[in-house]
């Protein structure tokens, strides 16, 4: 059977449970919901074990915060030996407009933490990742506070949909493979 590891970067805690830094905690969240599954405490975060058209699959929200995802990514991957192909990373993304979803089979880190971490660890670019847009409605030198600070108002109105969307952008992924997904998602 083929497996699947699918991992939110966010942070831990109250504190960052509504910034715009976890949106990858947000969209595996729904994801579990829509597969009627749930998360449990395991080795470097809550993890899900289920499975989805023939296809057994891990979801994984690590509890390393941000900067130490490559640790629990390495873990998981290395645990239930899933192929590099078959992992897709989940992370925000200042460069892209709020909602906009780009997923890519490789790419640089861009300054991401989650992502250098990940890199690091698992000593190559060569990964799937799906970066959802942000946006970079910030003032100069205020960047950190943006990423972890909460959504505004305007930005919870098109957050719903587009969470869903990205729940189902990874369903896709899972099932028709990542040139489809891309063709599918990508720019959406």
């Amino acid at each position: 059977m083929n497996k699947y590891l699918i991992v939110g970067l966010g942070n831990i805690g109250e504190r960052y449970s509504n910034t715009r830094h976890n949106i990858g905690f947000l969209i595996v969240e729904k994801l579990v919901q829509k597969l009627g599954s749930t998360f449990k405490a395991q080795n470097f975060g809550q993890v899900c074990e289920t499975s989805y058209k023939g296809r057994k699959i891990f979801i994984l929200k690590p509890d390393t915060y941000m900067n130490l995802s490559g640790n629990a990514v390495k873990y998981w991957i290395t645990k239930e030996n899933i192929n590099l192909e078959n992992c897709l990373i989940i992370c925000d993304d200042l460069s892209l407009p709020l909602g906009t979803i780009r997923i890519k089979s490789k790419g640089s880190n861009a300054g991401h933490n989650g992502l250098k971490s990940i890199e690091e660890k698992l000593l190559t670019q060569q990964y799937p990742r799906f970066r959802f847009g942000i946006g970079n409605n910030y003032l100069k030198g205020k960047q950190v506070e943006y990423v972890l600070g909460e959504w505004d108002e305007e930005e919870k109105k098109v957050l719903s949909e587009r969470i869903d969307t990205g729940s189902e952008a990874i369903l896709s992924f899972i099932f028709s493979g990542l040139n489809n997904t891309m063709n599918q998602y990508n720019g959406k």
